[in-house]
Order: structure tokens, then sequence, then C-alpha cells
């Protein structure tokens, strides 16, 4: 089984950031440009991306106290045997937080096209992220990036 983990760090709270990573069925929010279009039914979001995947992701869990959402892929243009993801706002030792995403996946080949959606989806991710917290929230590293 492939496993791809990416964290980053972002200038903001977990609180600020668990405002928009919590939204399970807007991820646009989080994910603006990469992500085109989303929409939620009942426990399932599909997702549209910029180059045309389409995903249909299963809510596993939305923890509001650990800041953490997983997610499964049930069904869209990819076909994993079994696909697991999660995301979580963990508090940074800088004041900030520091954003964990990790996905397990089977078949093996599909750890290539996923780890590259990983690494533009997070590139994303902490633009938006520093976007969307006003400027009195923090002054830490001005591209909110850590090595991951």
């Amino acid at each position: 089984m492939a496993s791809i983990h990416k964290e980053f760090v972002v200038d903001a709270t977990p609180e600020q950031v668990w405002e928009v990573l919590g939204d399970f069925g807007a991820v646009q929010r989080l994910a603006l440009g990469f992500v085109t279009g989303t929409r939620l039914d009942a426990d399932t979001r599909t997702v549209t991306f910029a180059d045309g995947t389409i995903v249909a992701e299963r809510l596993v869990d939305l923890d509001p106290v650990r800041k953490r959402v997983a997610y499964s892929i049930v069904g869209g243009s990819l076909h994993p045997s079994h696909h697991h993801a999660s995301m979580q706002a963990l508090p940074d030792a800088g004041g900030g937080t520091l954003f964990v995403w990790h996905t397990d996946v089977l078949p093996d080949d599909l750890a290539a096209p996923i780890s590259e959606f990983v690494e533009q989806g997070s590139a994303v991710m902490r633009r938006a992220l520093a976007e969307s917290v006003p400027p009195e929230a923090g002054e830490l590293a001005a591209d909110g990036a850590a090595g991951g």
C-alpha cells in the first residue's frame, strides 16, 4: 500500500484553519482554482478538479476537537481498491498551524498521480489559508510553508 504524507505550516491559528477545513461540502474554499466544483449529497461530496478529474469522496470522520477530517474515494475518475485520507490542523511551535495531510491508497500505481494532486493541492491550500486570515492574526513566515 502506498502512503503519501504532506505537512506545511500556515500563518493562522488551528481554529482559523479549521473554520475552512471543517466545511466538508465547500472544499473549494480550501482549494479554489485547483478544485473547480463541489456537490454535497448526504455524506459524500463530488469534487471536480481543474484537470477534469472527478472523484466522489465519502466523509469518514469530522472531528472539531481534533480539527481533523477523514474521507475515502468511493467513485469517479479514479478507481482505487482502497483509499483513505485525512487532513488535520495542529498547533505549530511557532504559533501557527501545522497542516497534516495523509493518504493511503491501493493499488500502488495510483500513488504517483495522487502524490501530484497532494503537491499541487498543498500549494493552493497554503495560499488560500494565508489569504483567508486577517493580517492581525499573526506575523509568522510570509509564505507559510515548511518542508514535508
